[in-house]
């Protein structure tokens, strides 16, 4: 891992928690994008070098619909940088962690992503992300 990228929370409402975000850091969001696949709108802030990921259900049966029905708004993850995605993902696999896909998937904020199980770290739900580069 080469750094905290972002943490993620769960909110039920964007345009709410961009205010009350924006009023707690001092500053406004920087992006708002929608991850159909994920059936999720996320909106972004920075600060000191991390970011801040808001996530909103966009359907119900999306995951953040379902973390927040069972666990409440909240943090939902923490995401670390890595180098290269699949070579951590087999990486972690080769020591106990338990990917929660095969192979990385497109994610918010030009990400491929993959996440790791919380049964398998401590009981945080754990993304990998790695920054998509040329075409």
């Amino acid at each position: 891992m080469q750094k905290l990228e972002h943490i993620g929370i769960a909110v039920k409402n964007l345009n709410e928690a961009n205010a009350l975000f924006a009023r707690l850091l001092g500053r406004e969001h920087y992006k708002i994008e929608e991850v159909a696949s994920e059936g999720v709108r996320t909106s972004f802030f920075e600060l000191g070098g991390v970011k801040i990921e808001l996530l909103e259900a966009t359907r119900a049966d999306s995951p953040i619909a379902r973390f927040i029905e069972k666990r409440g708004e909240g943090i939902h993850h923490l995401a670390f940088e890595v180098a290269d995605i699949n070579k951590s993902m087999q990486g972690y696999k080769q020591d106990g962690f338990e990917p929660l896909q095969a192979v990385p998937k497109k994610g918010a904020d030009n990400k491929m992503i993959c996440f790791l199980h919380p049964k398998s770290t401590q009981g945080v739900l754990v993304e990998l992300c790695q920054e998509i580069t040329g075409s």
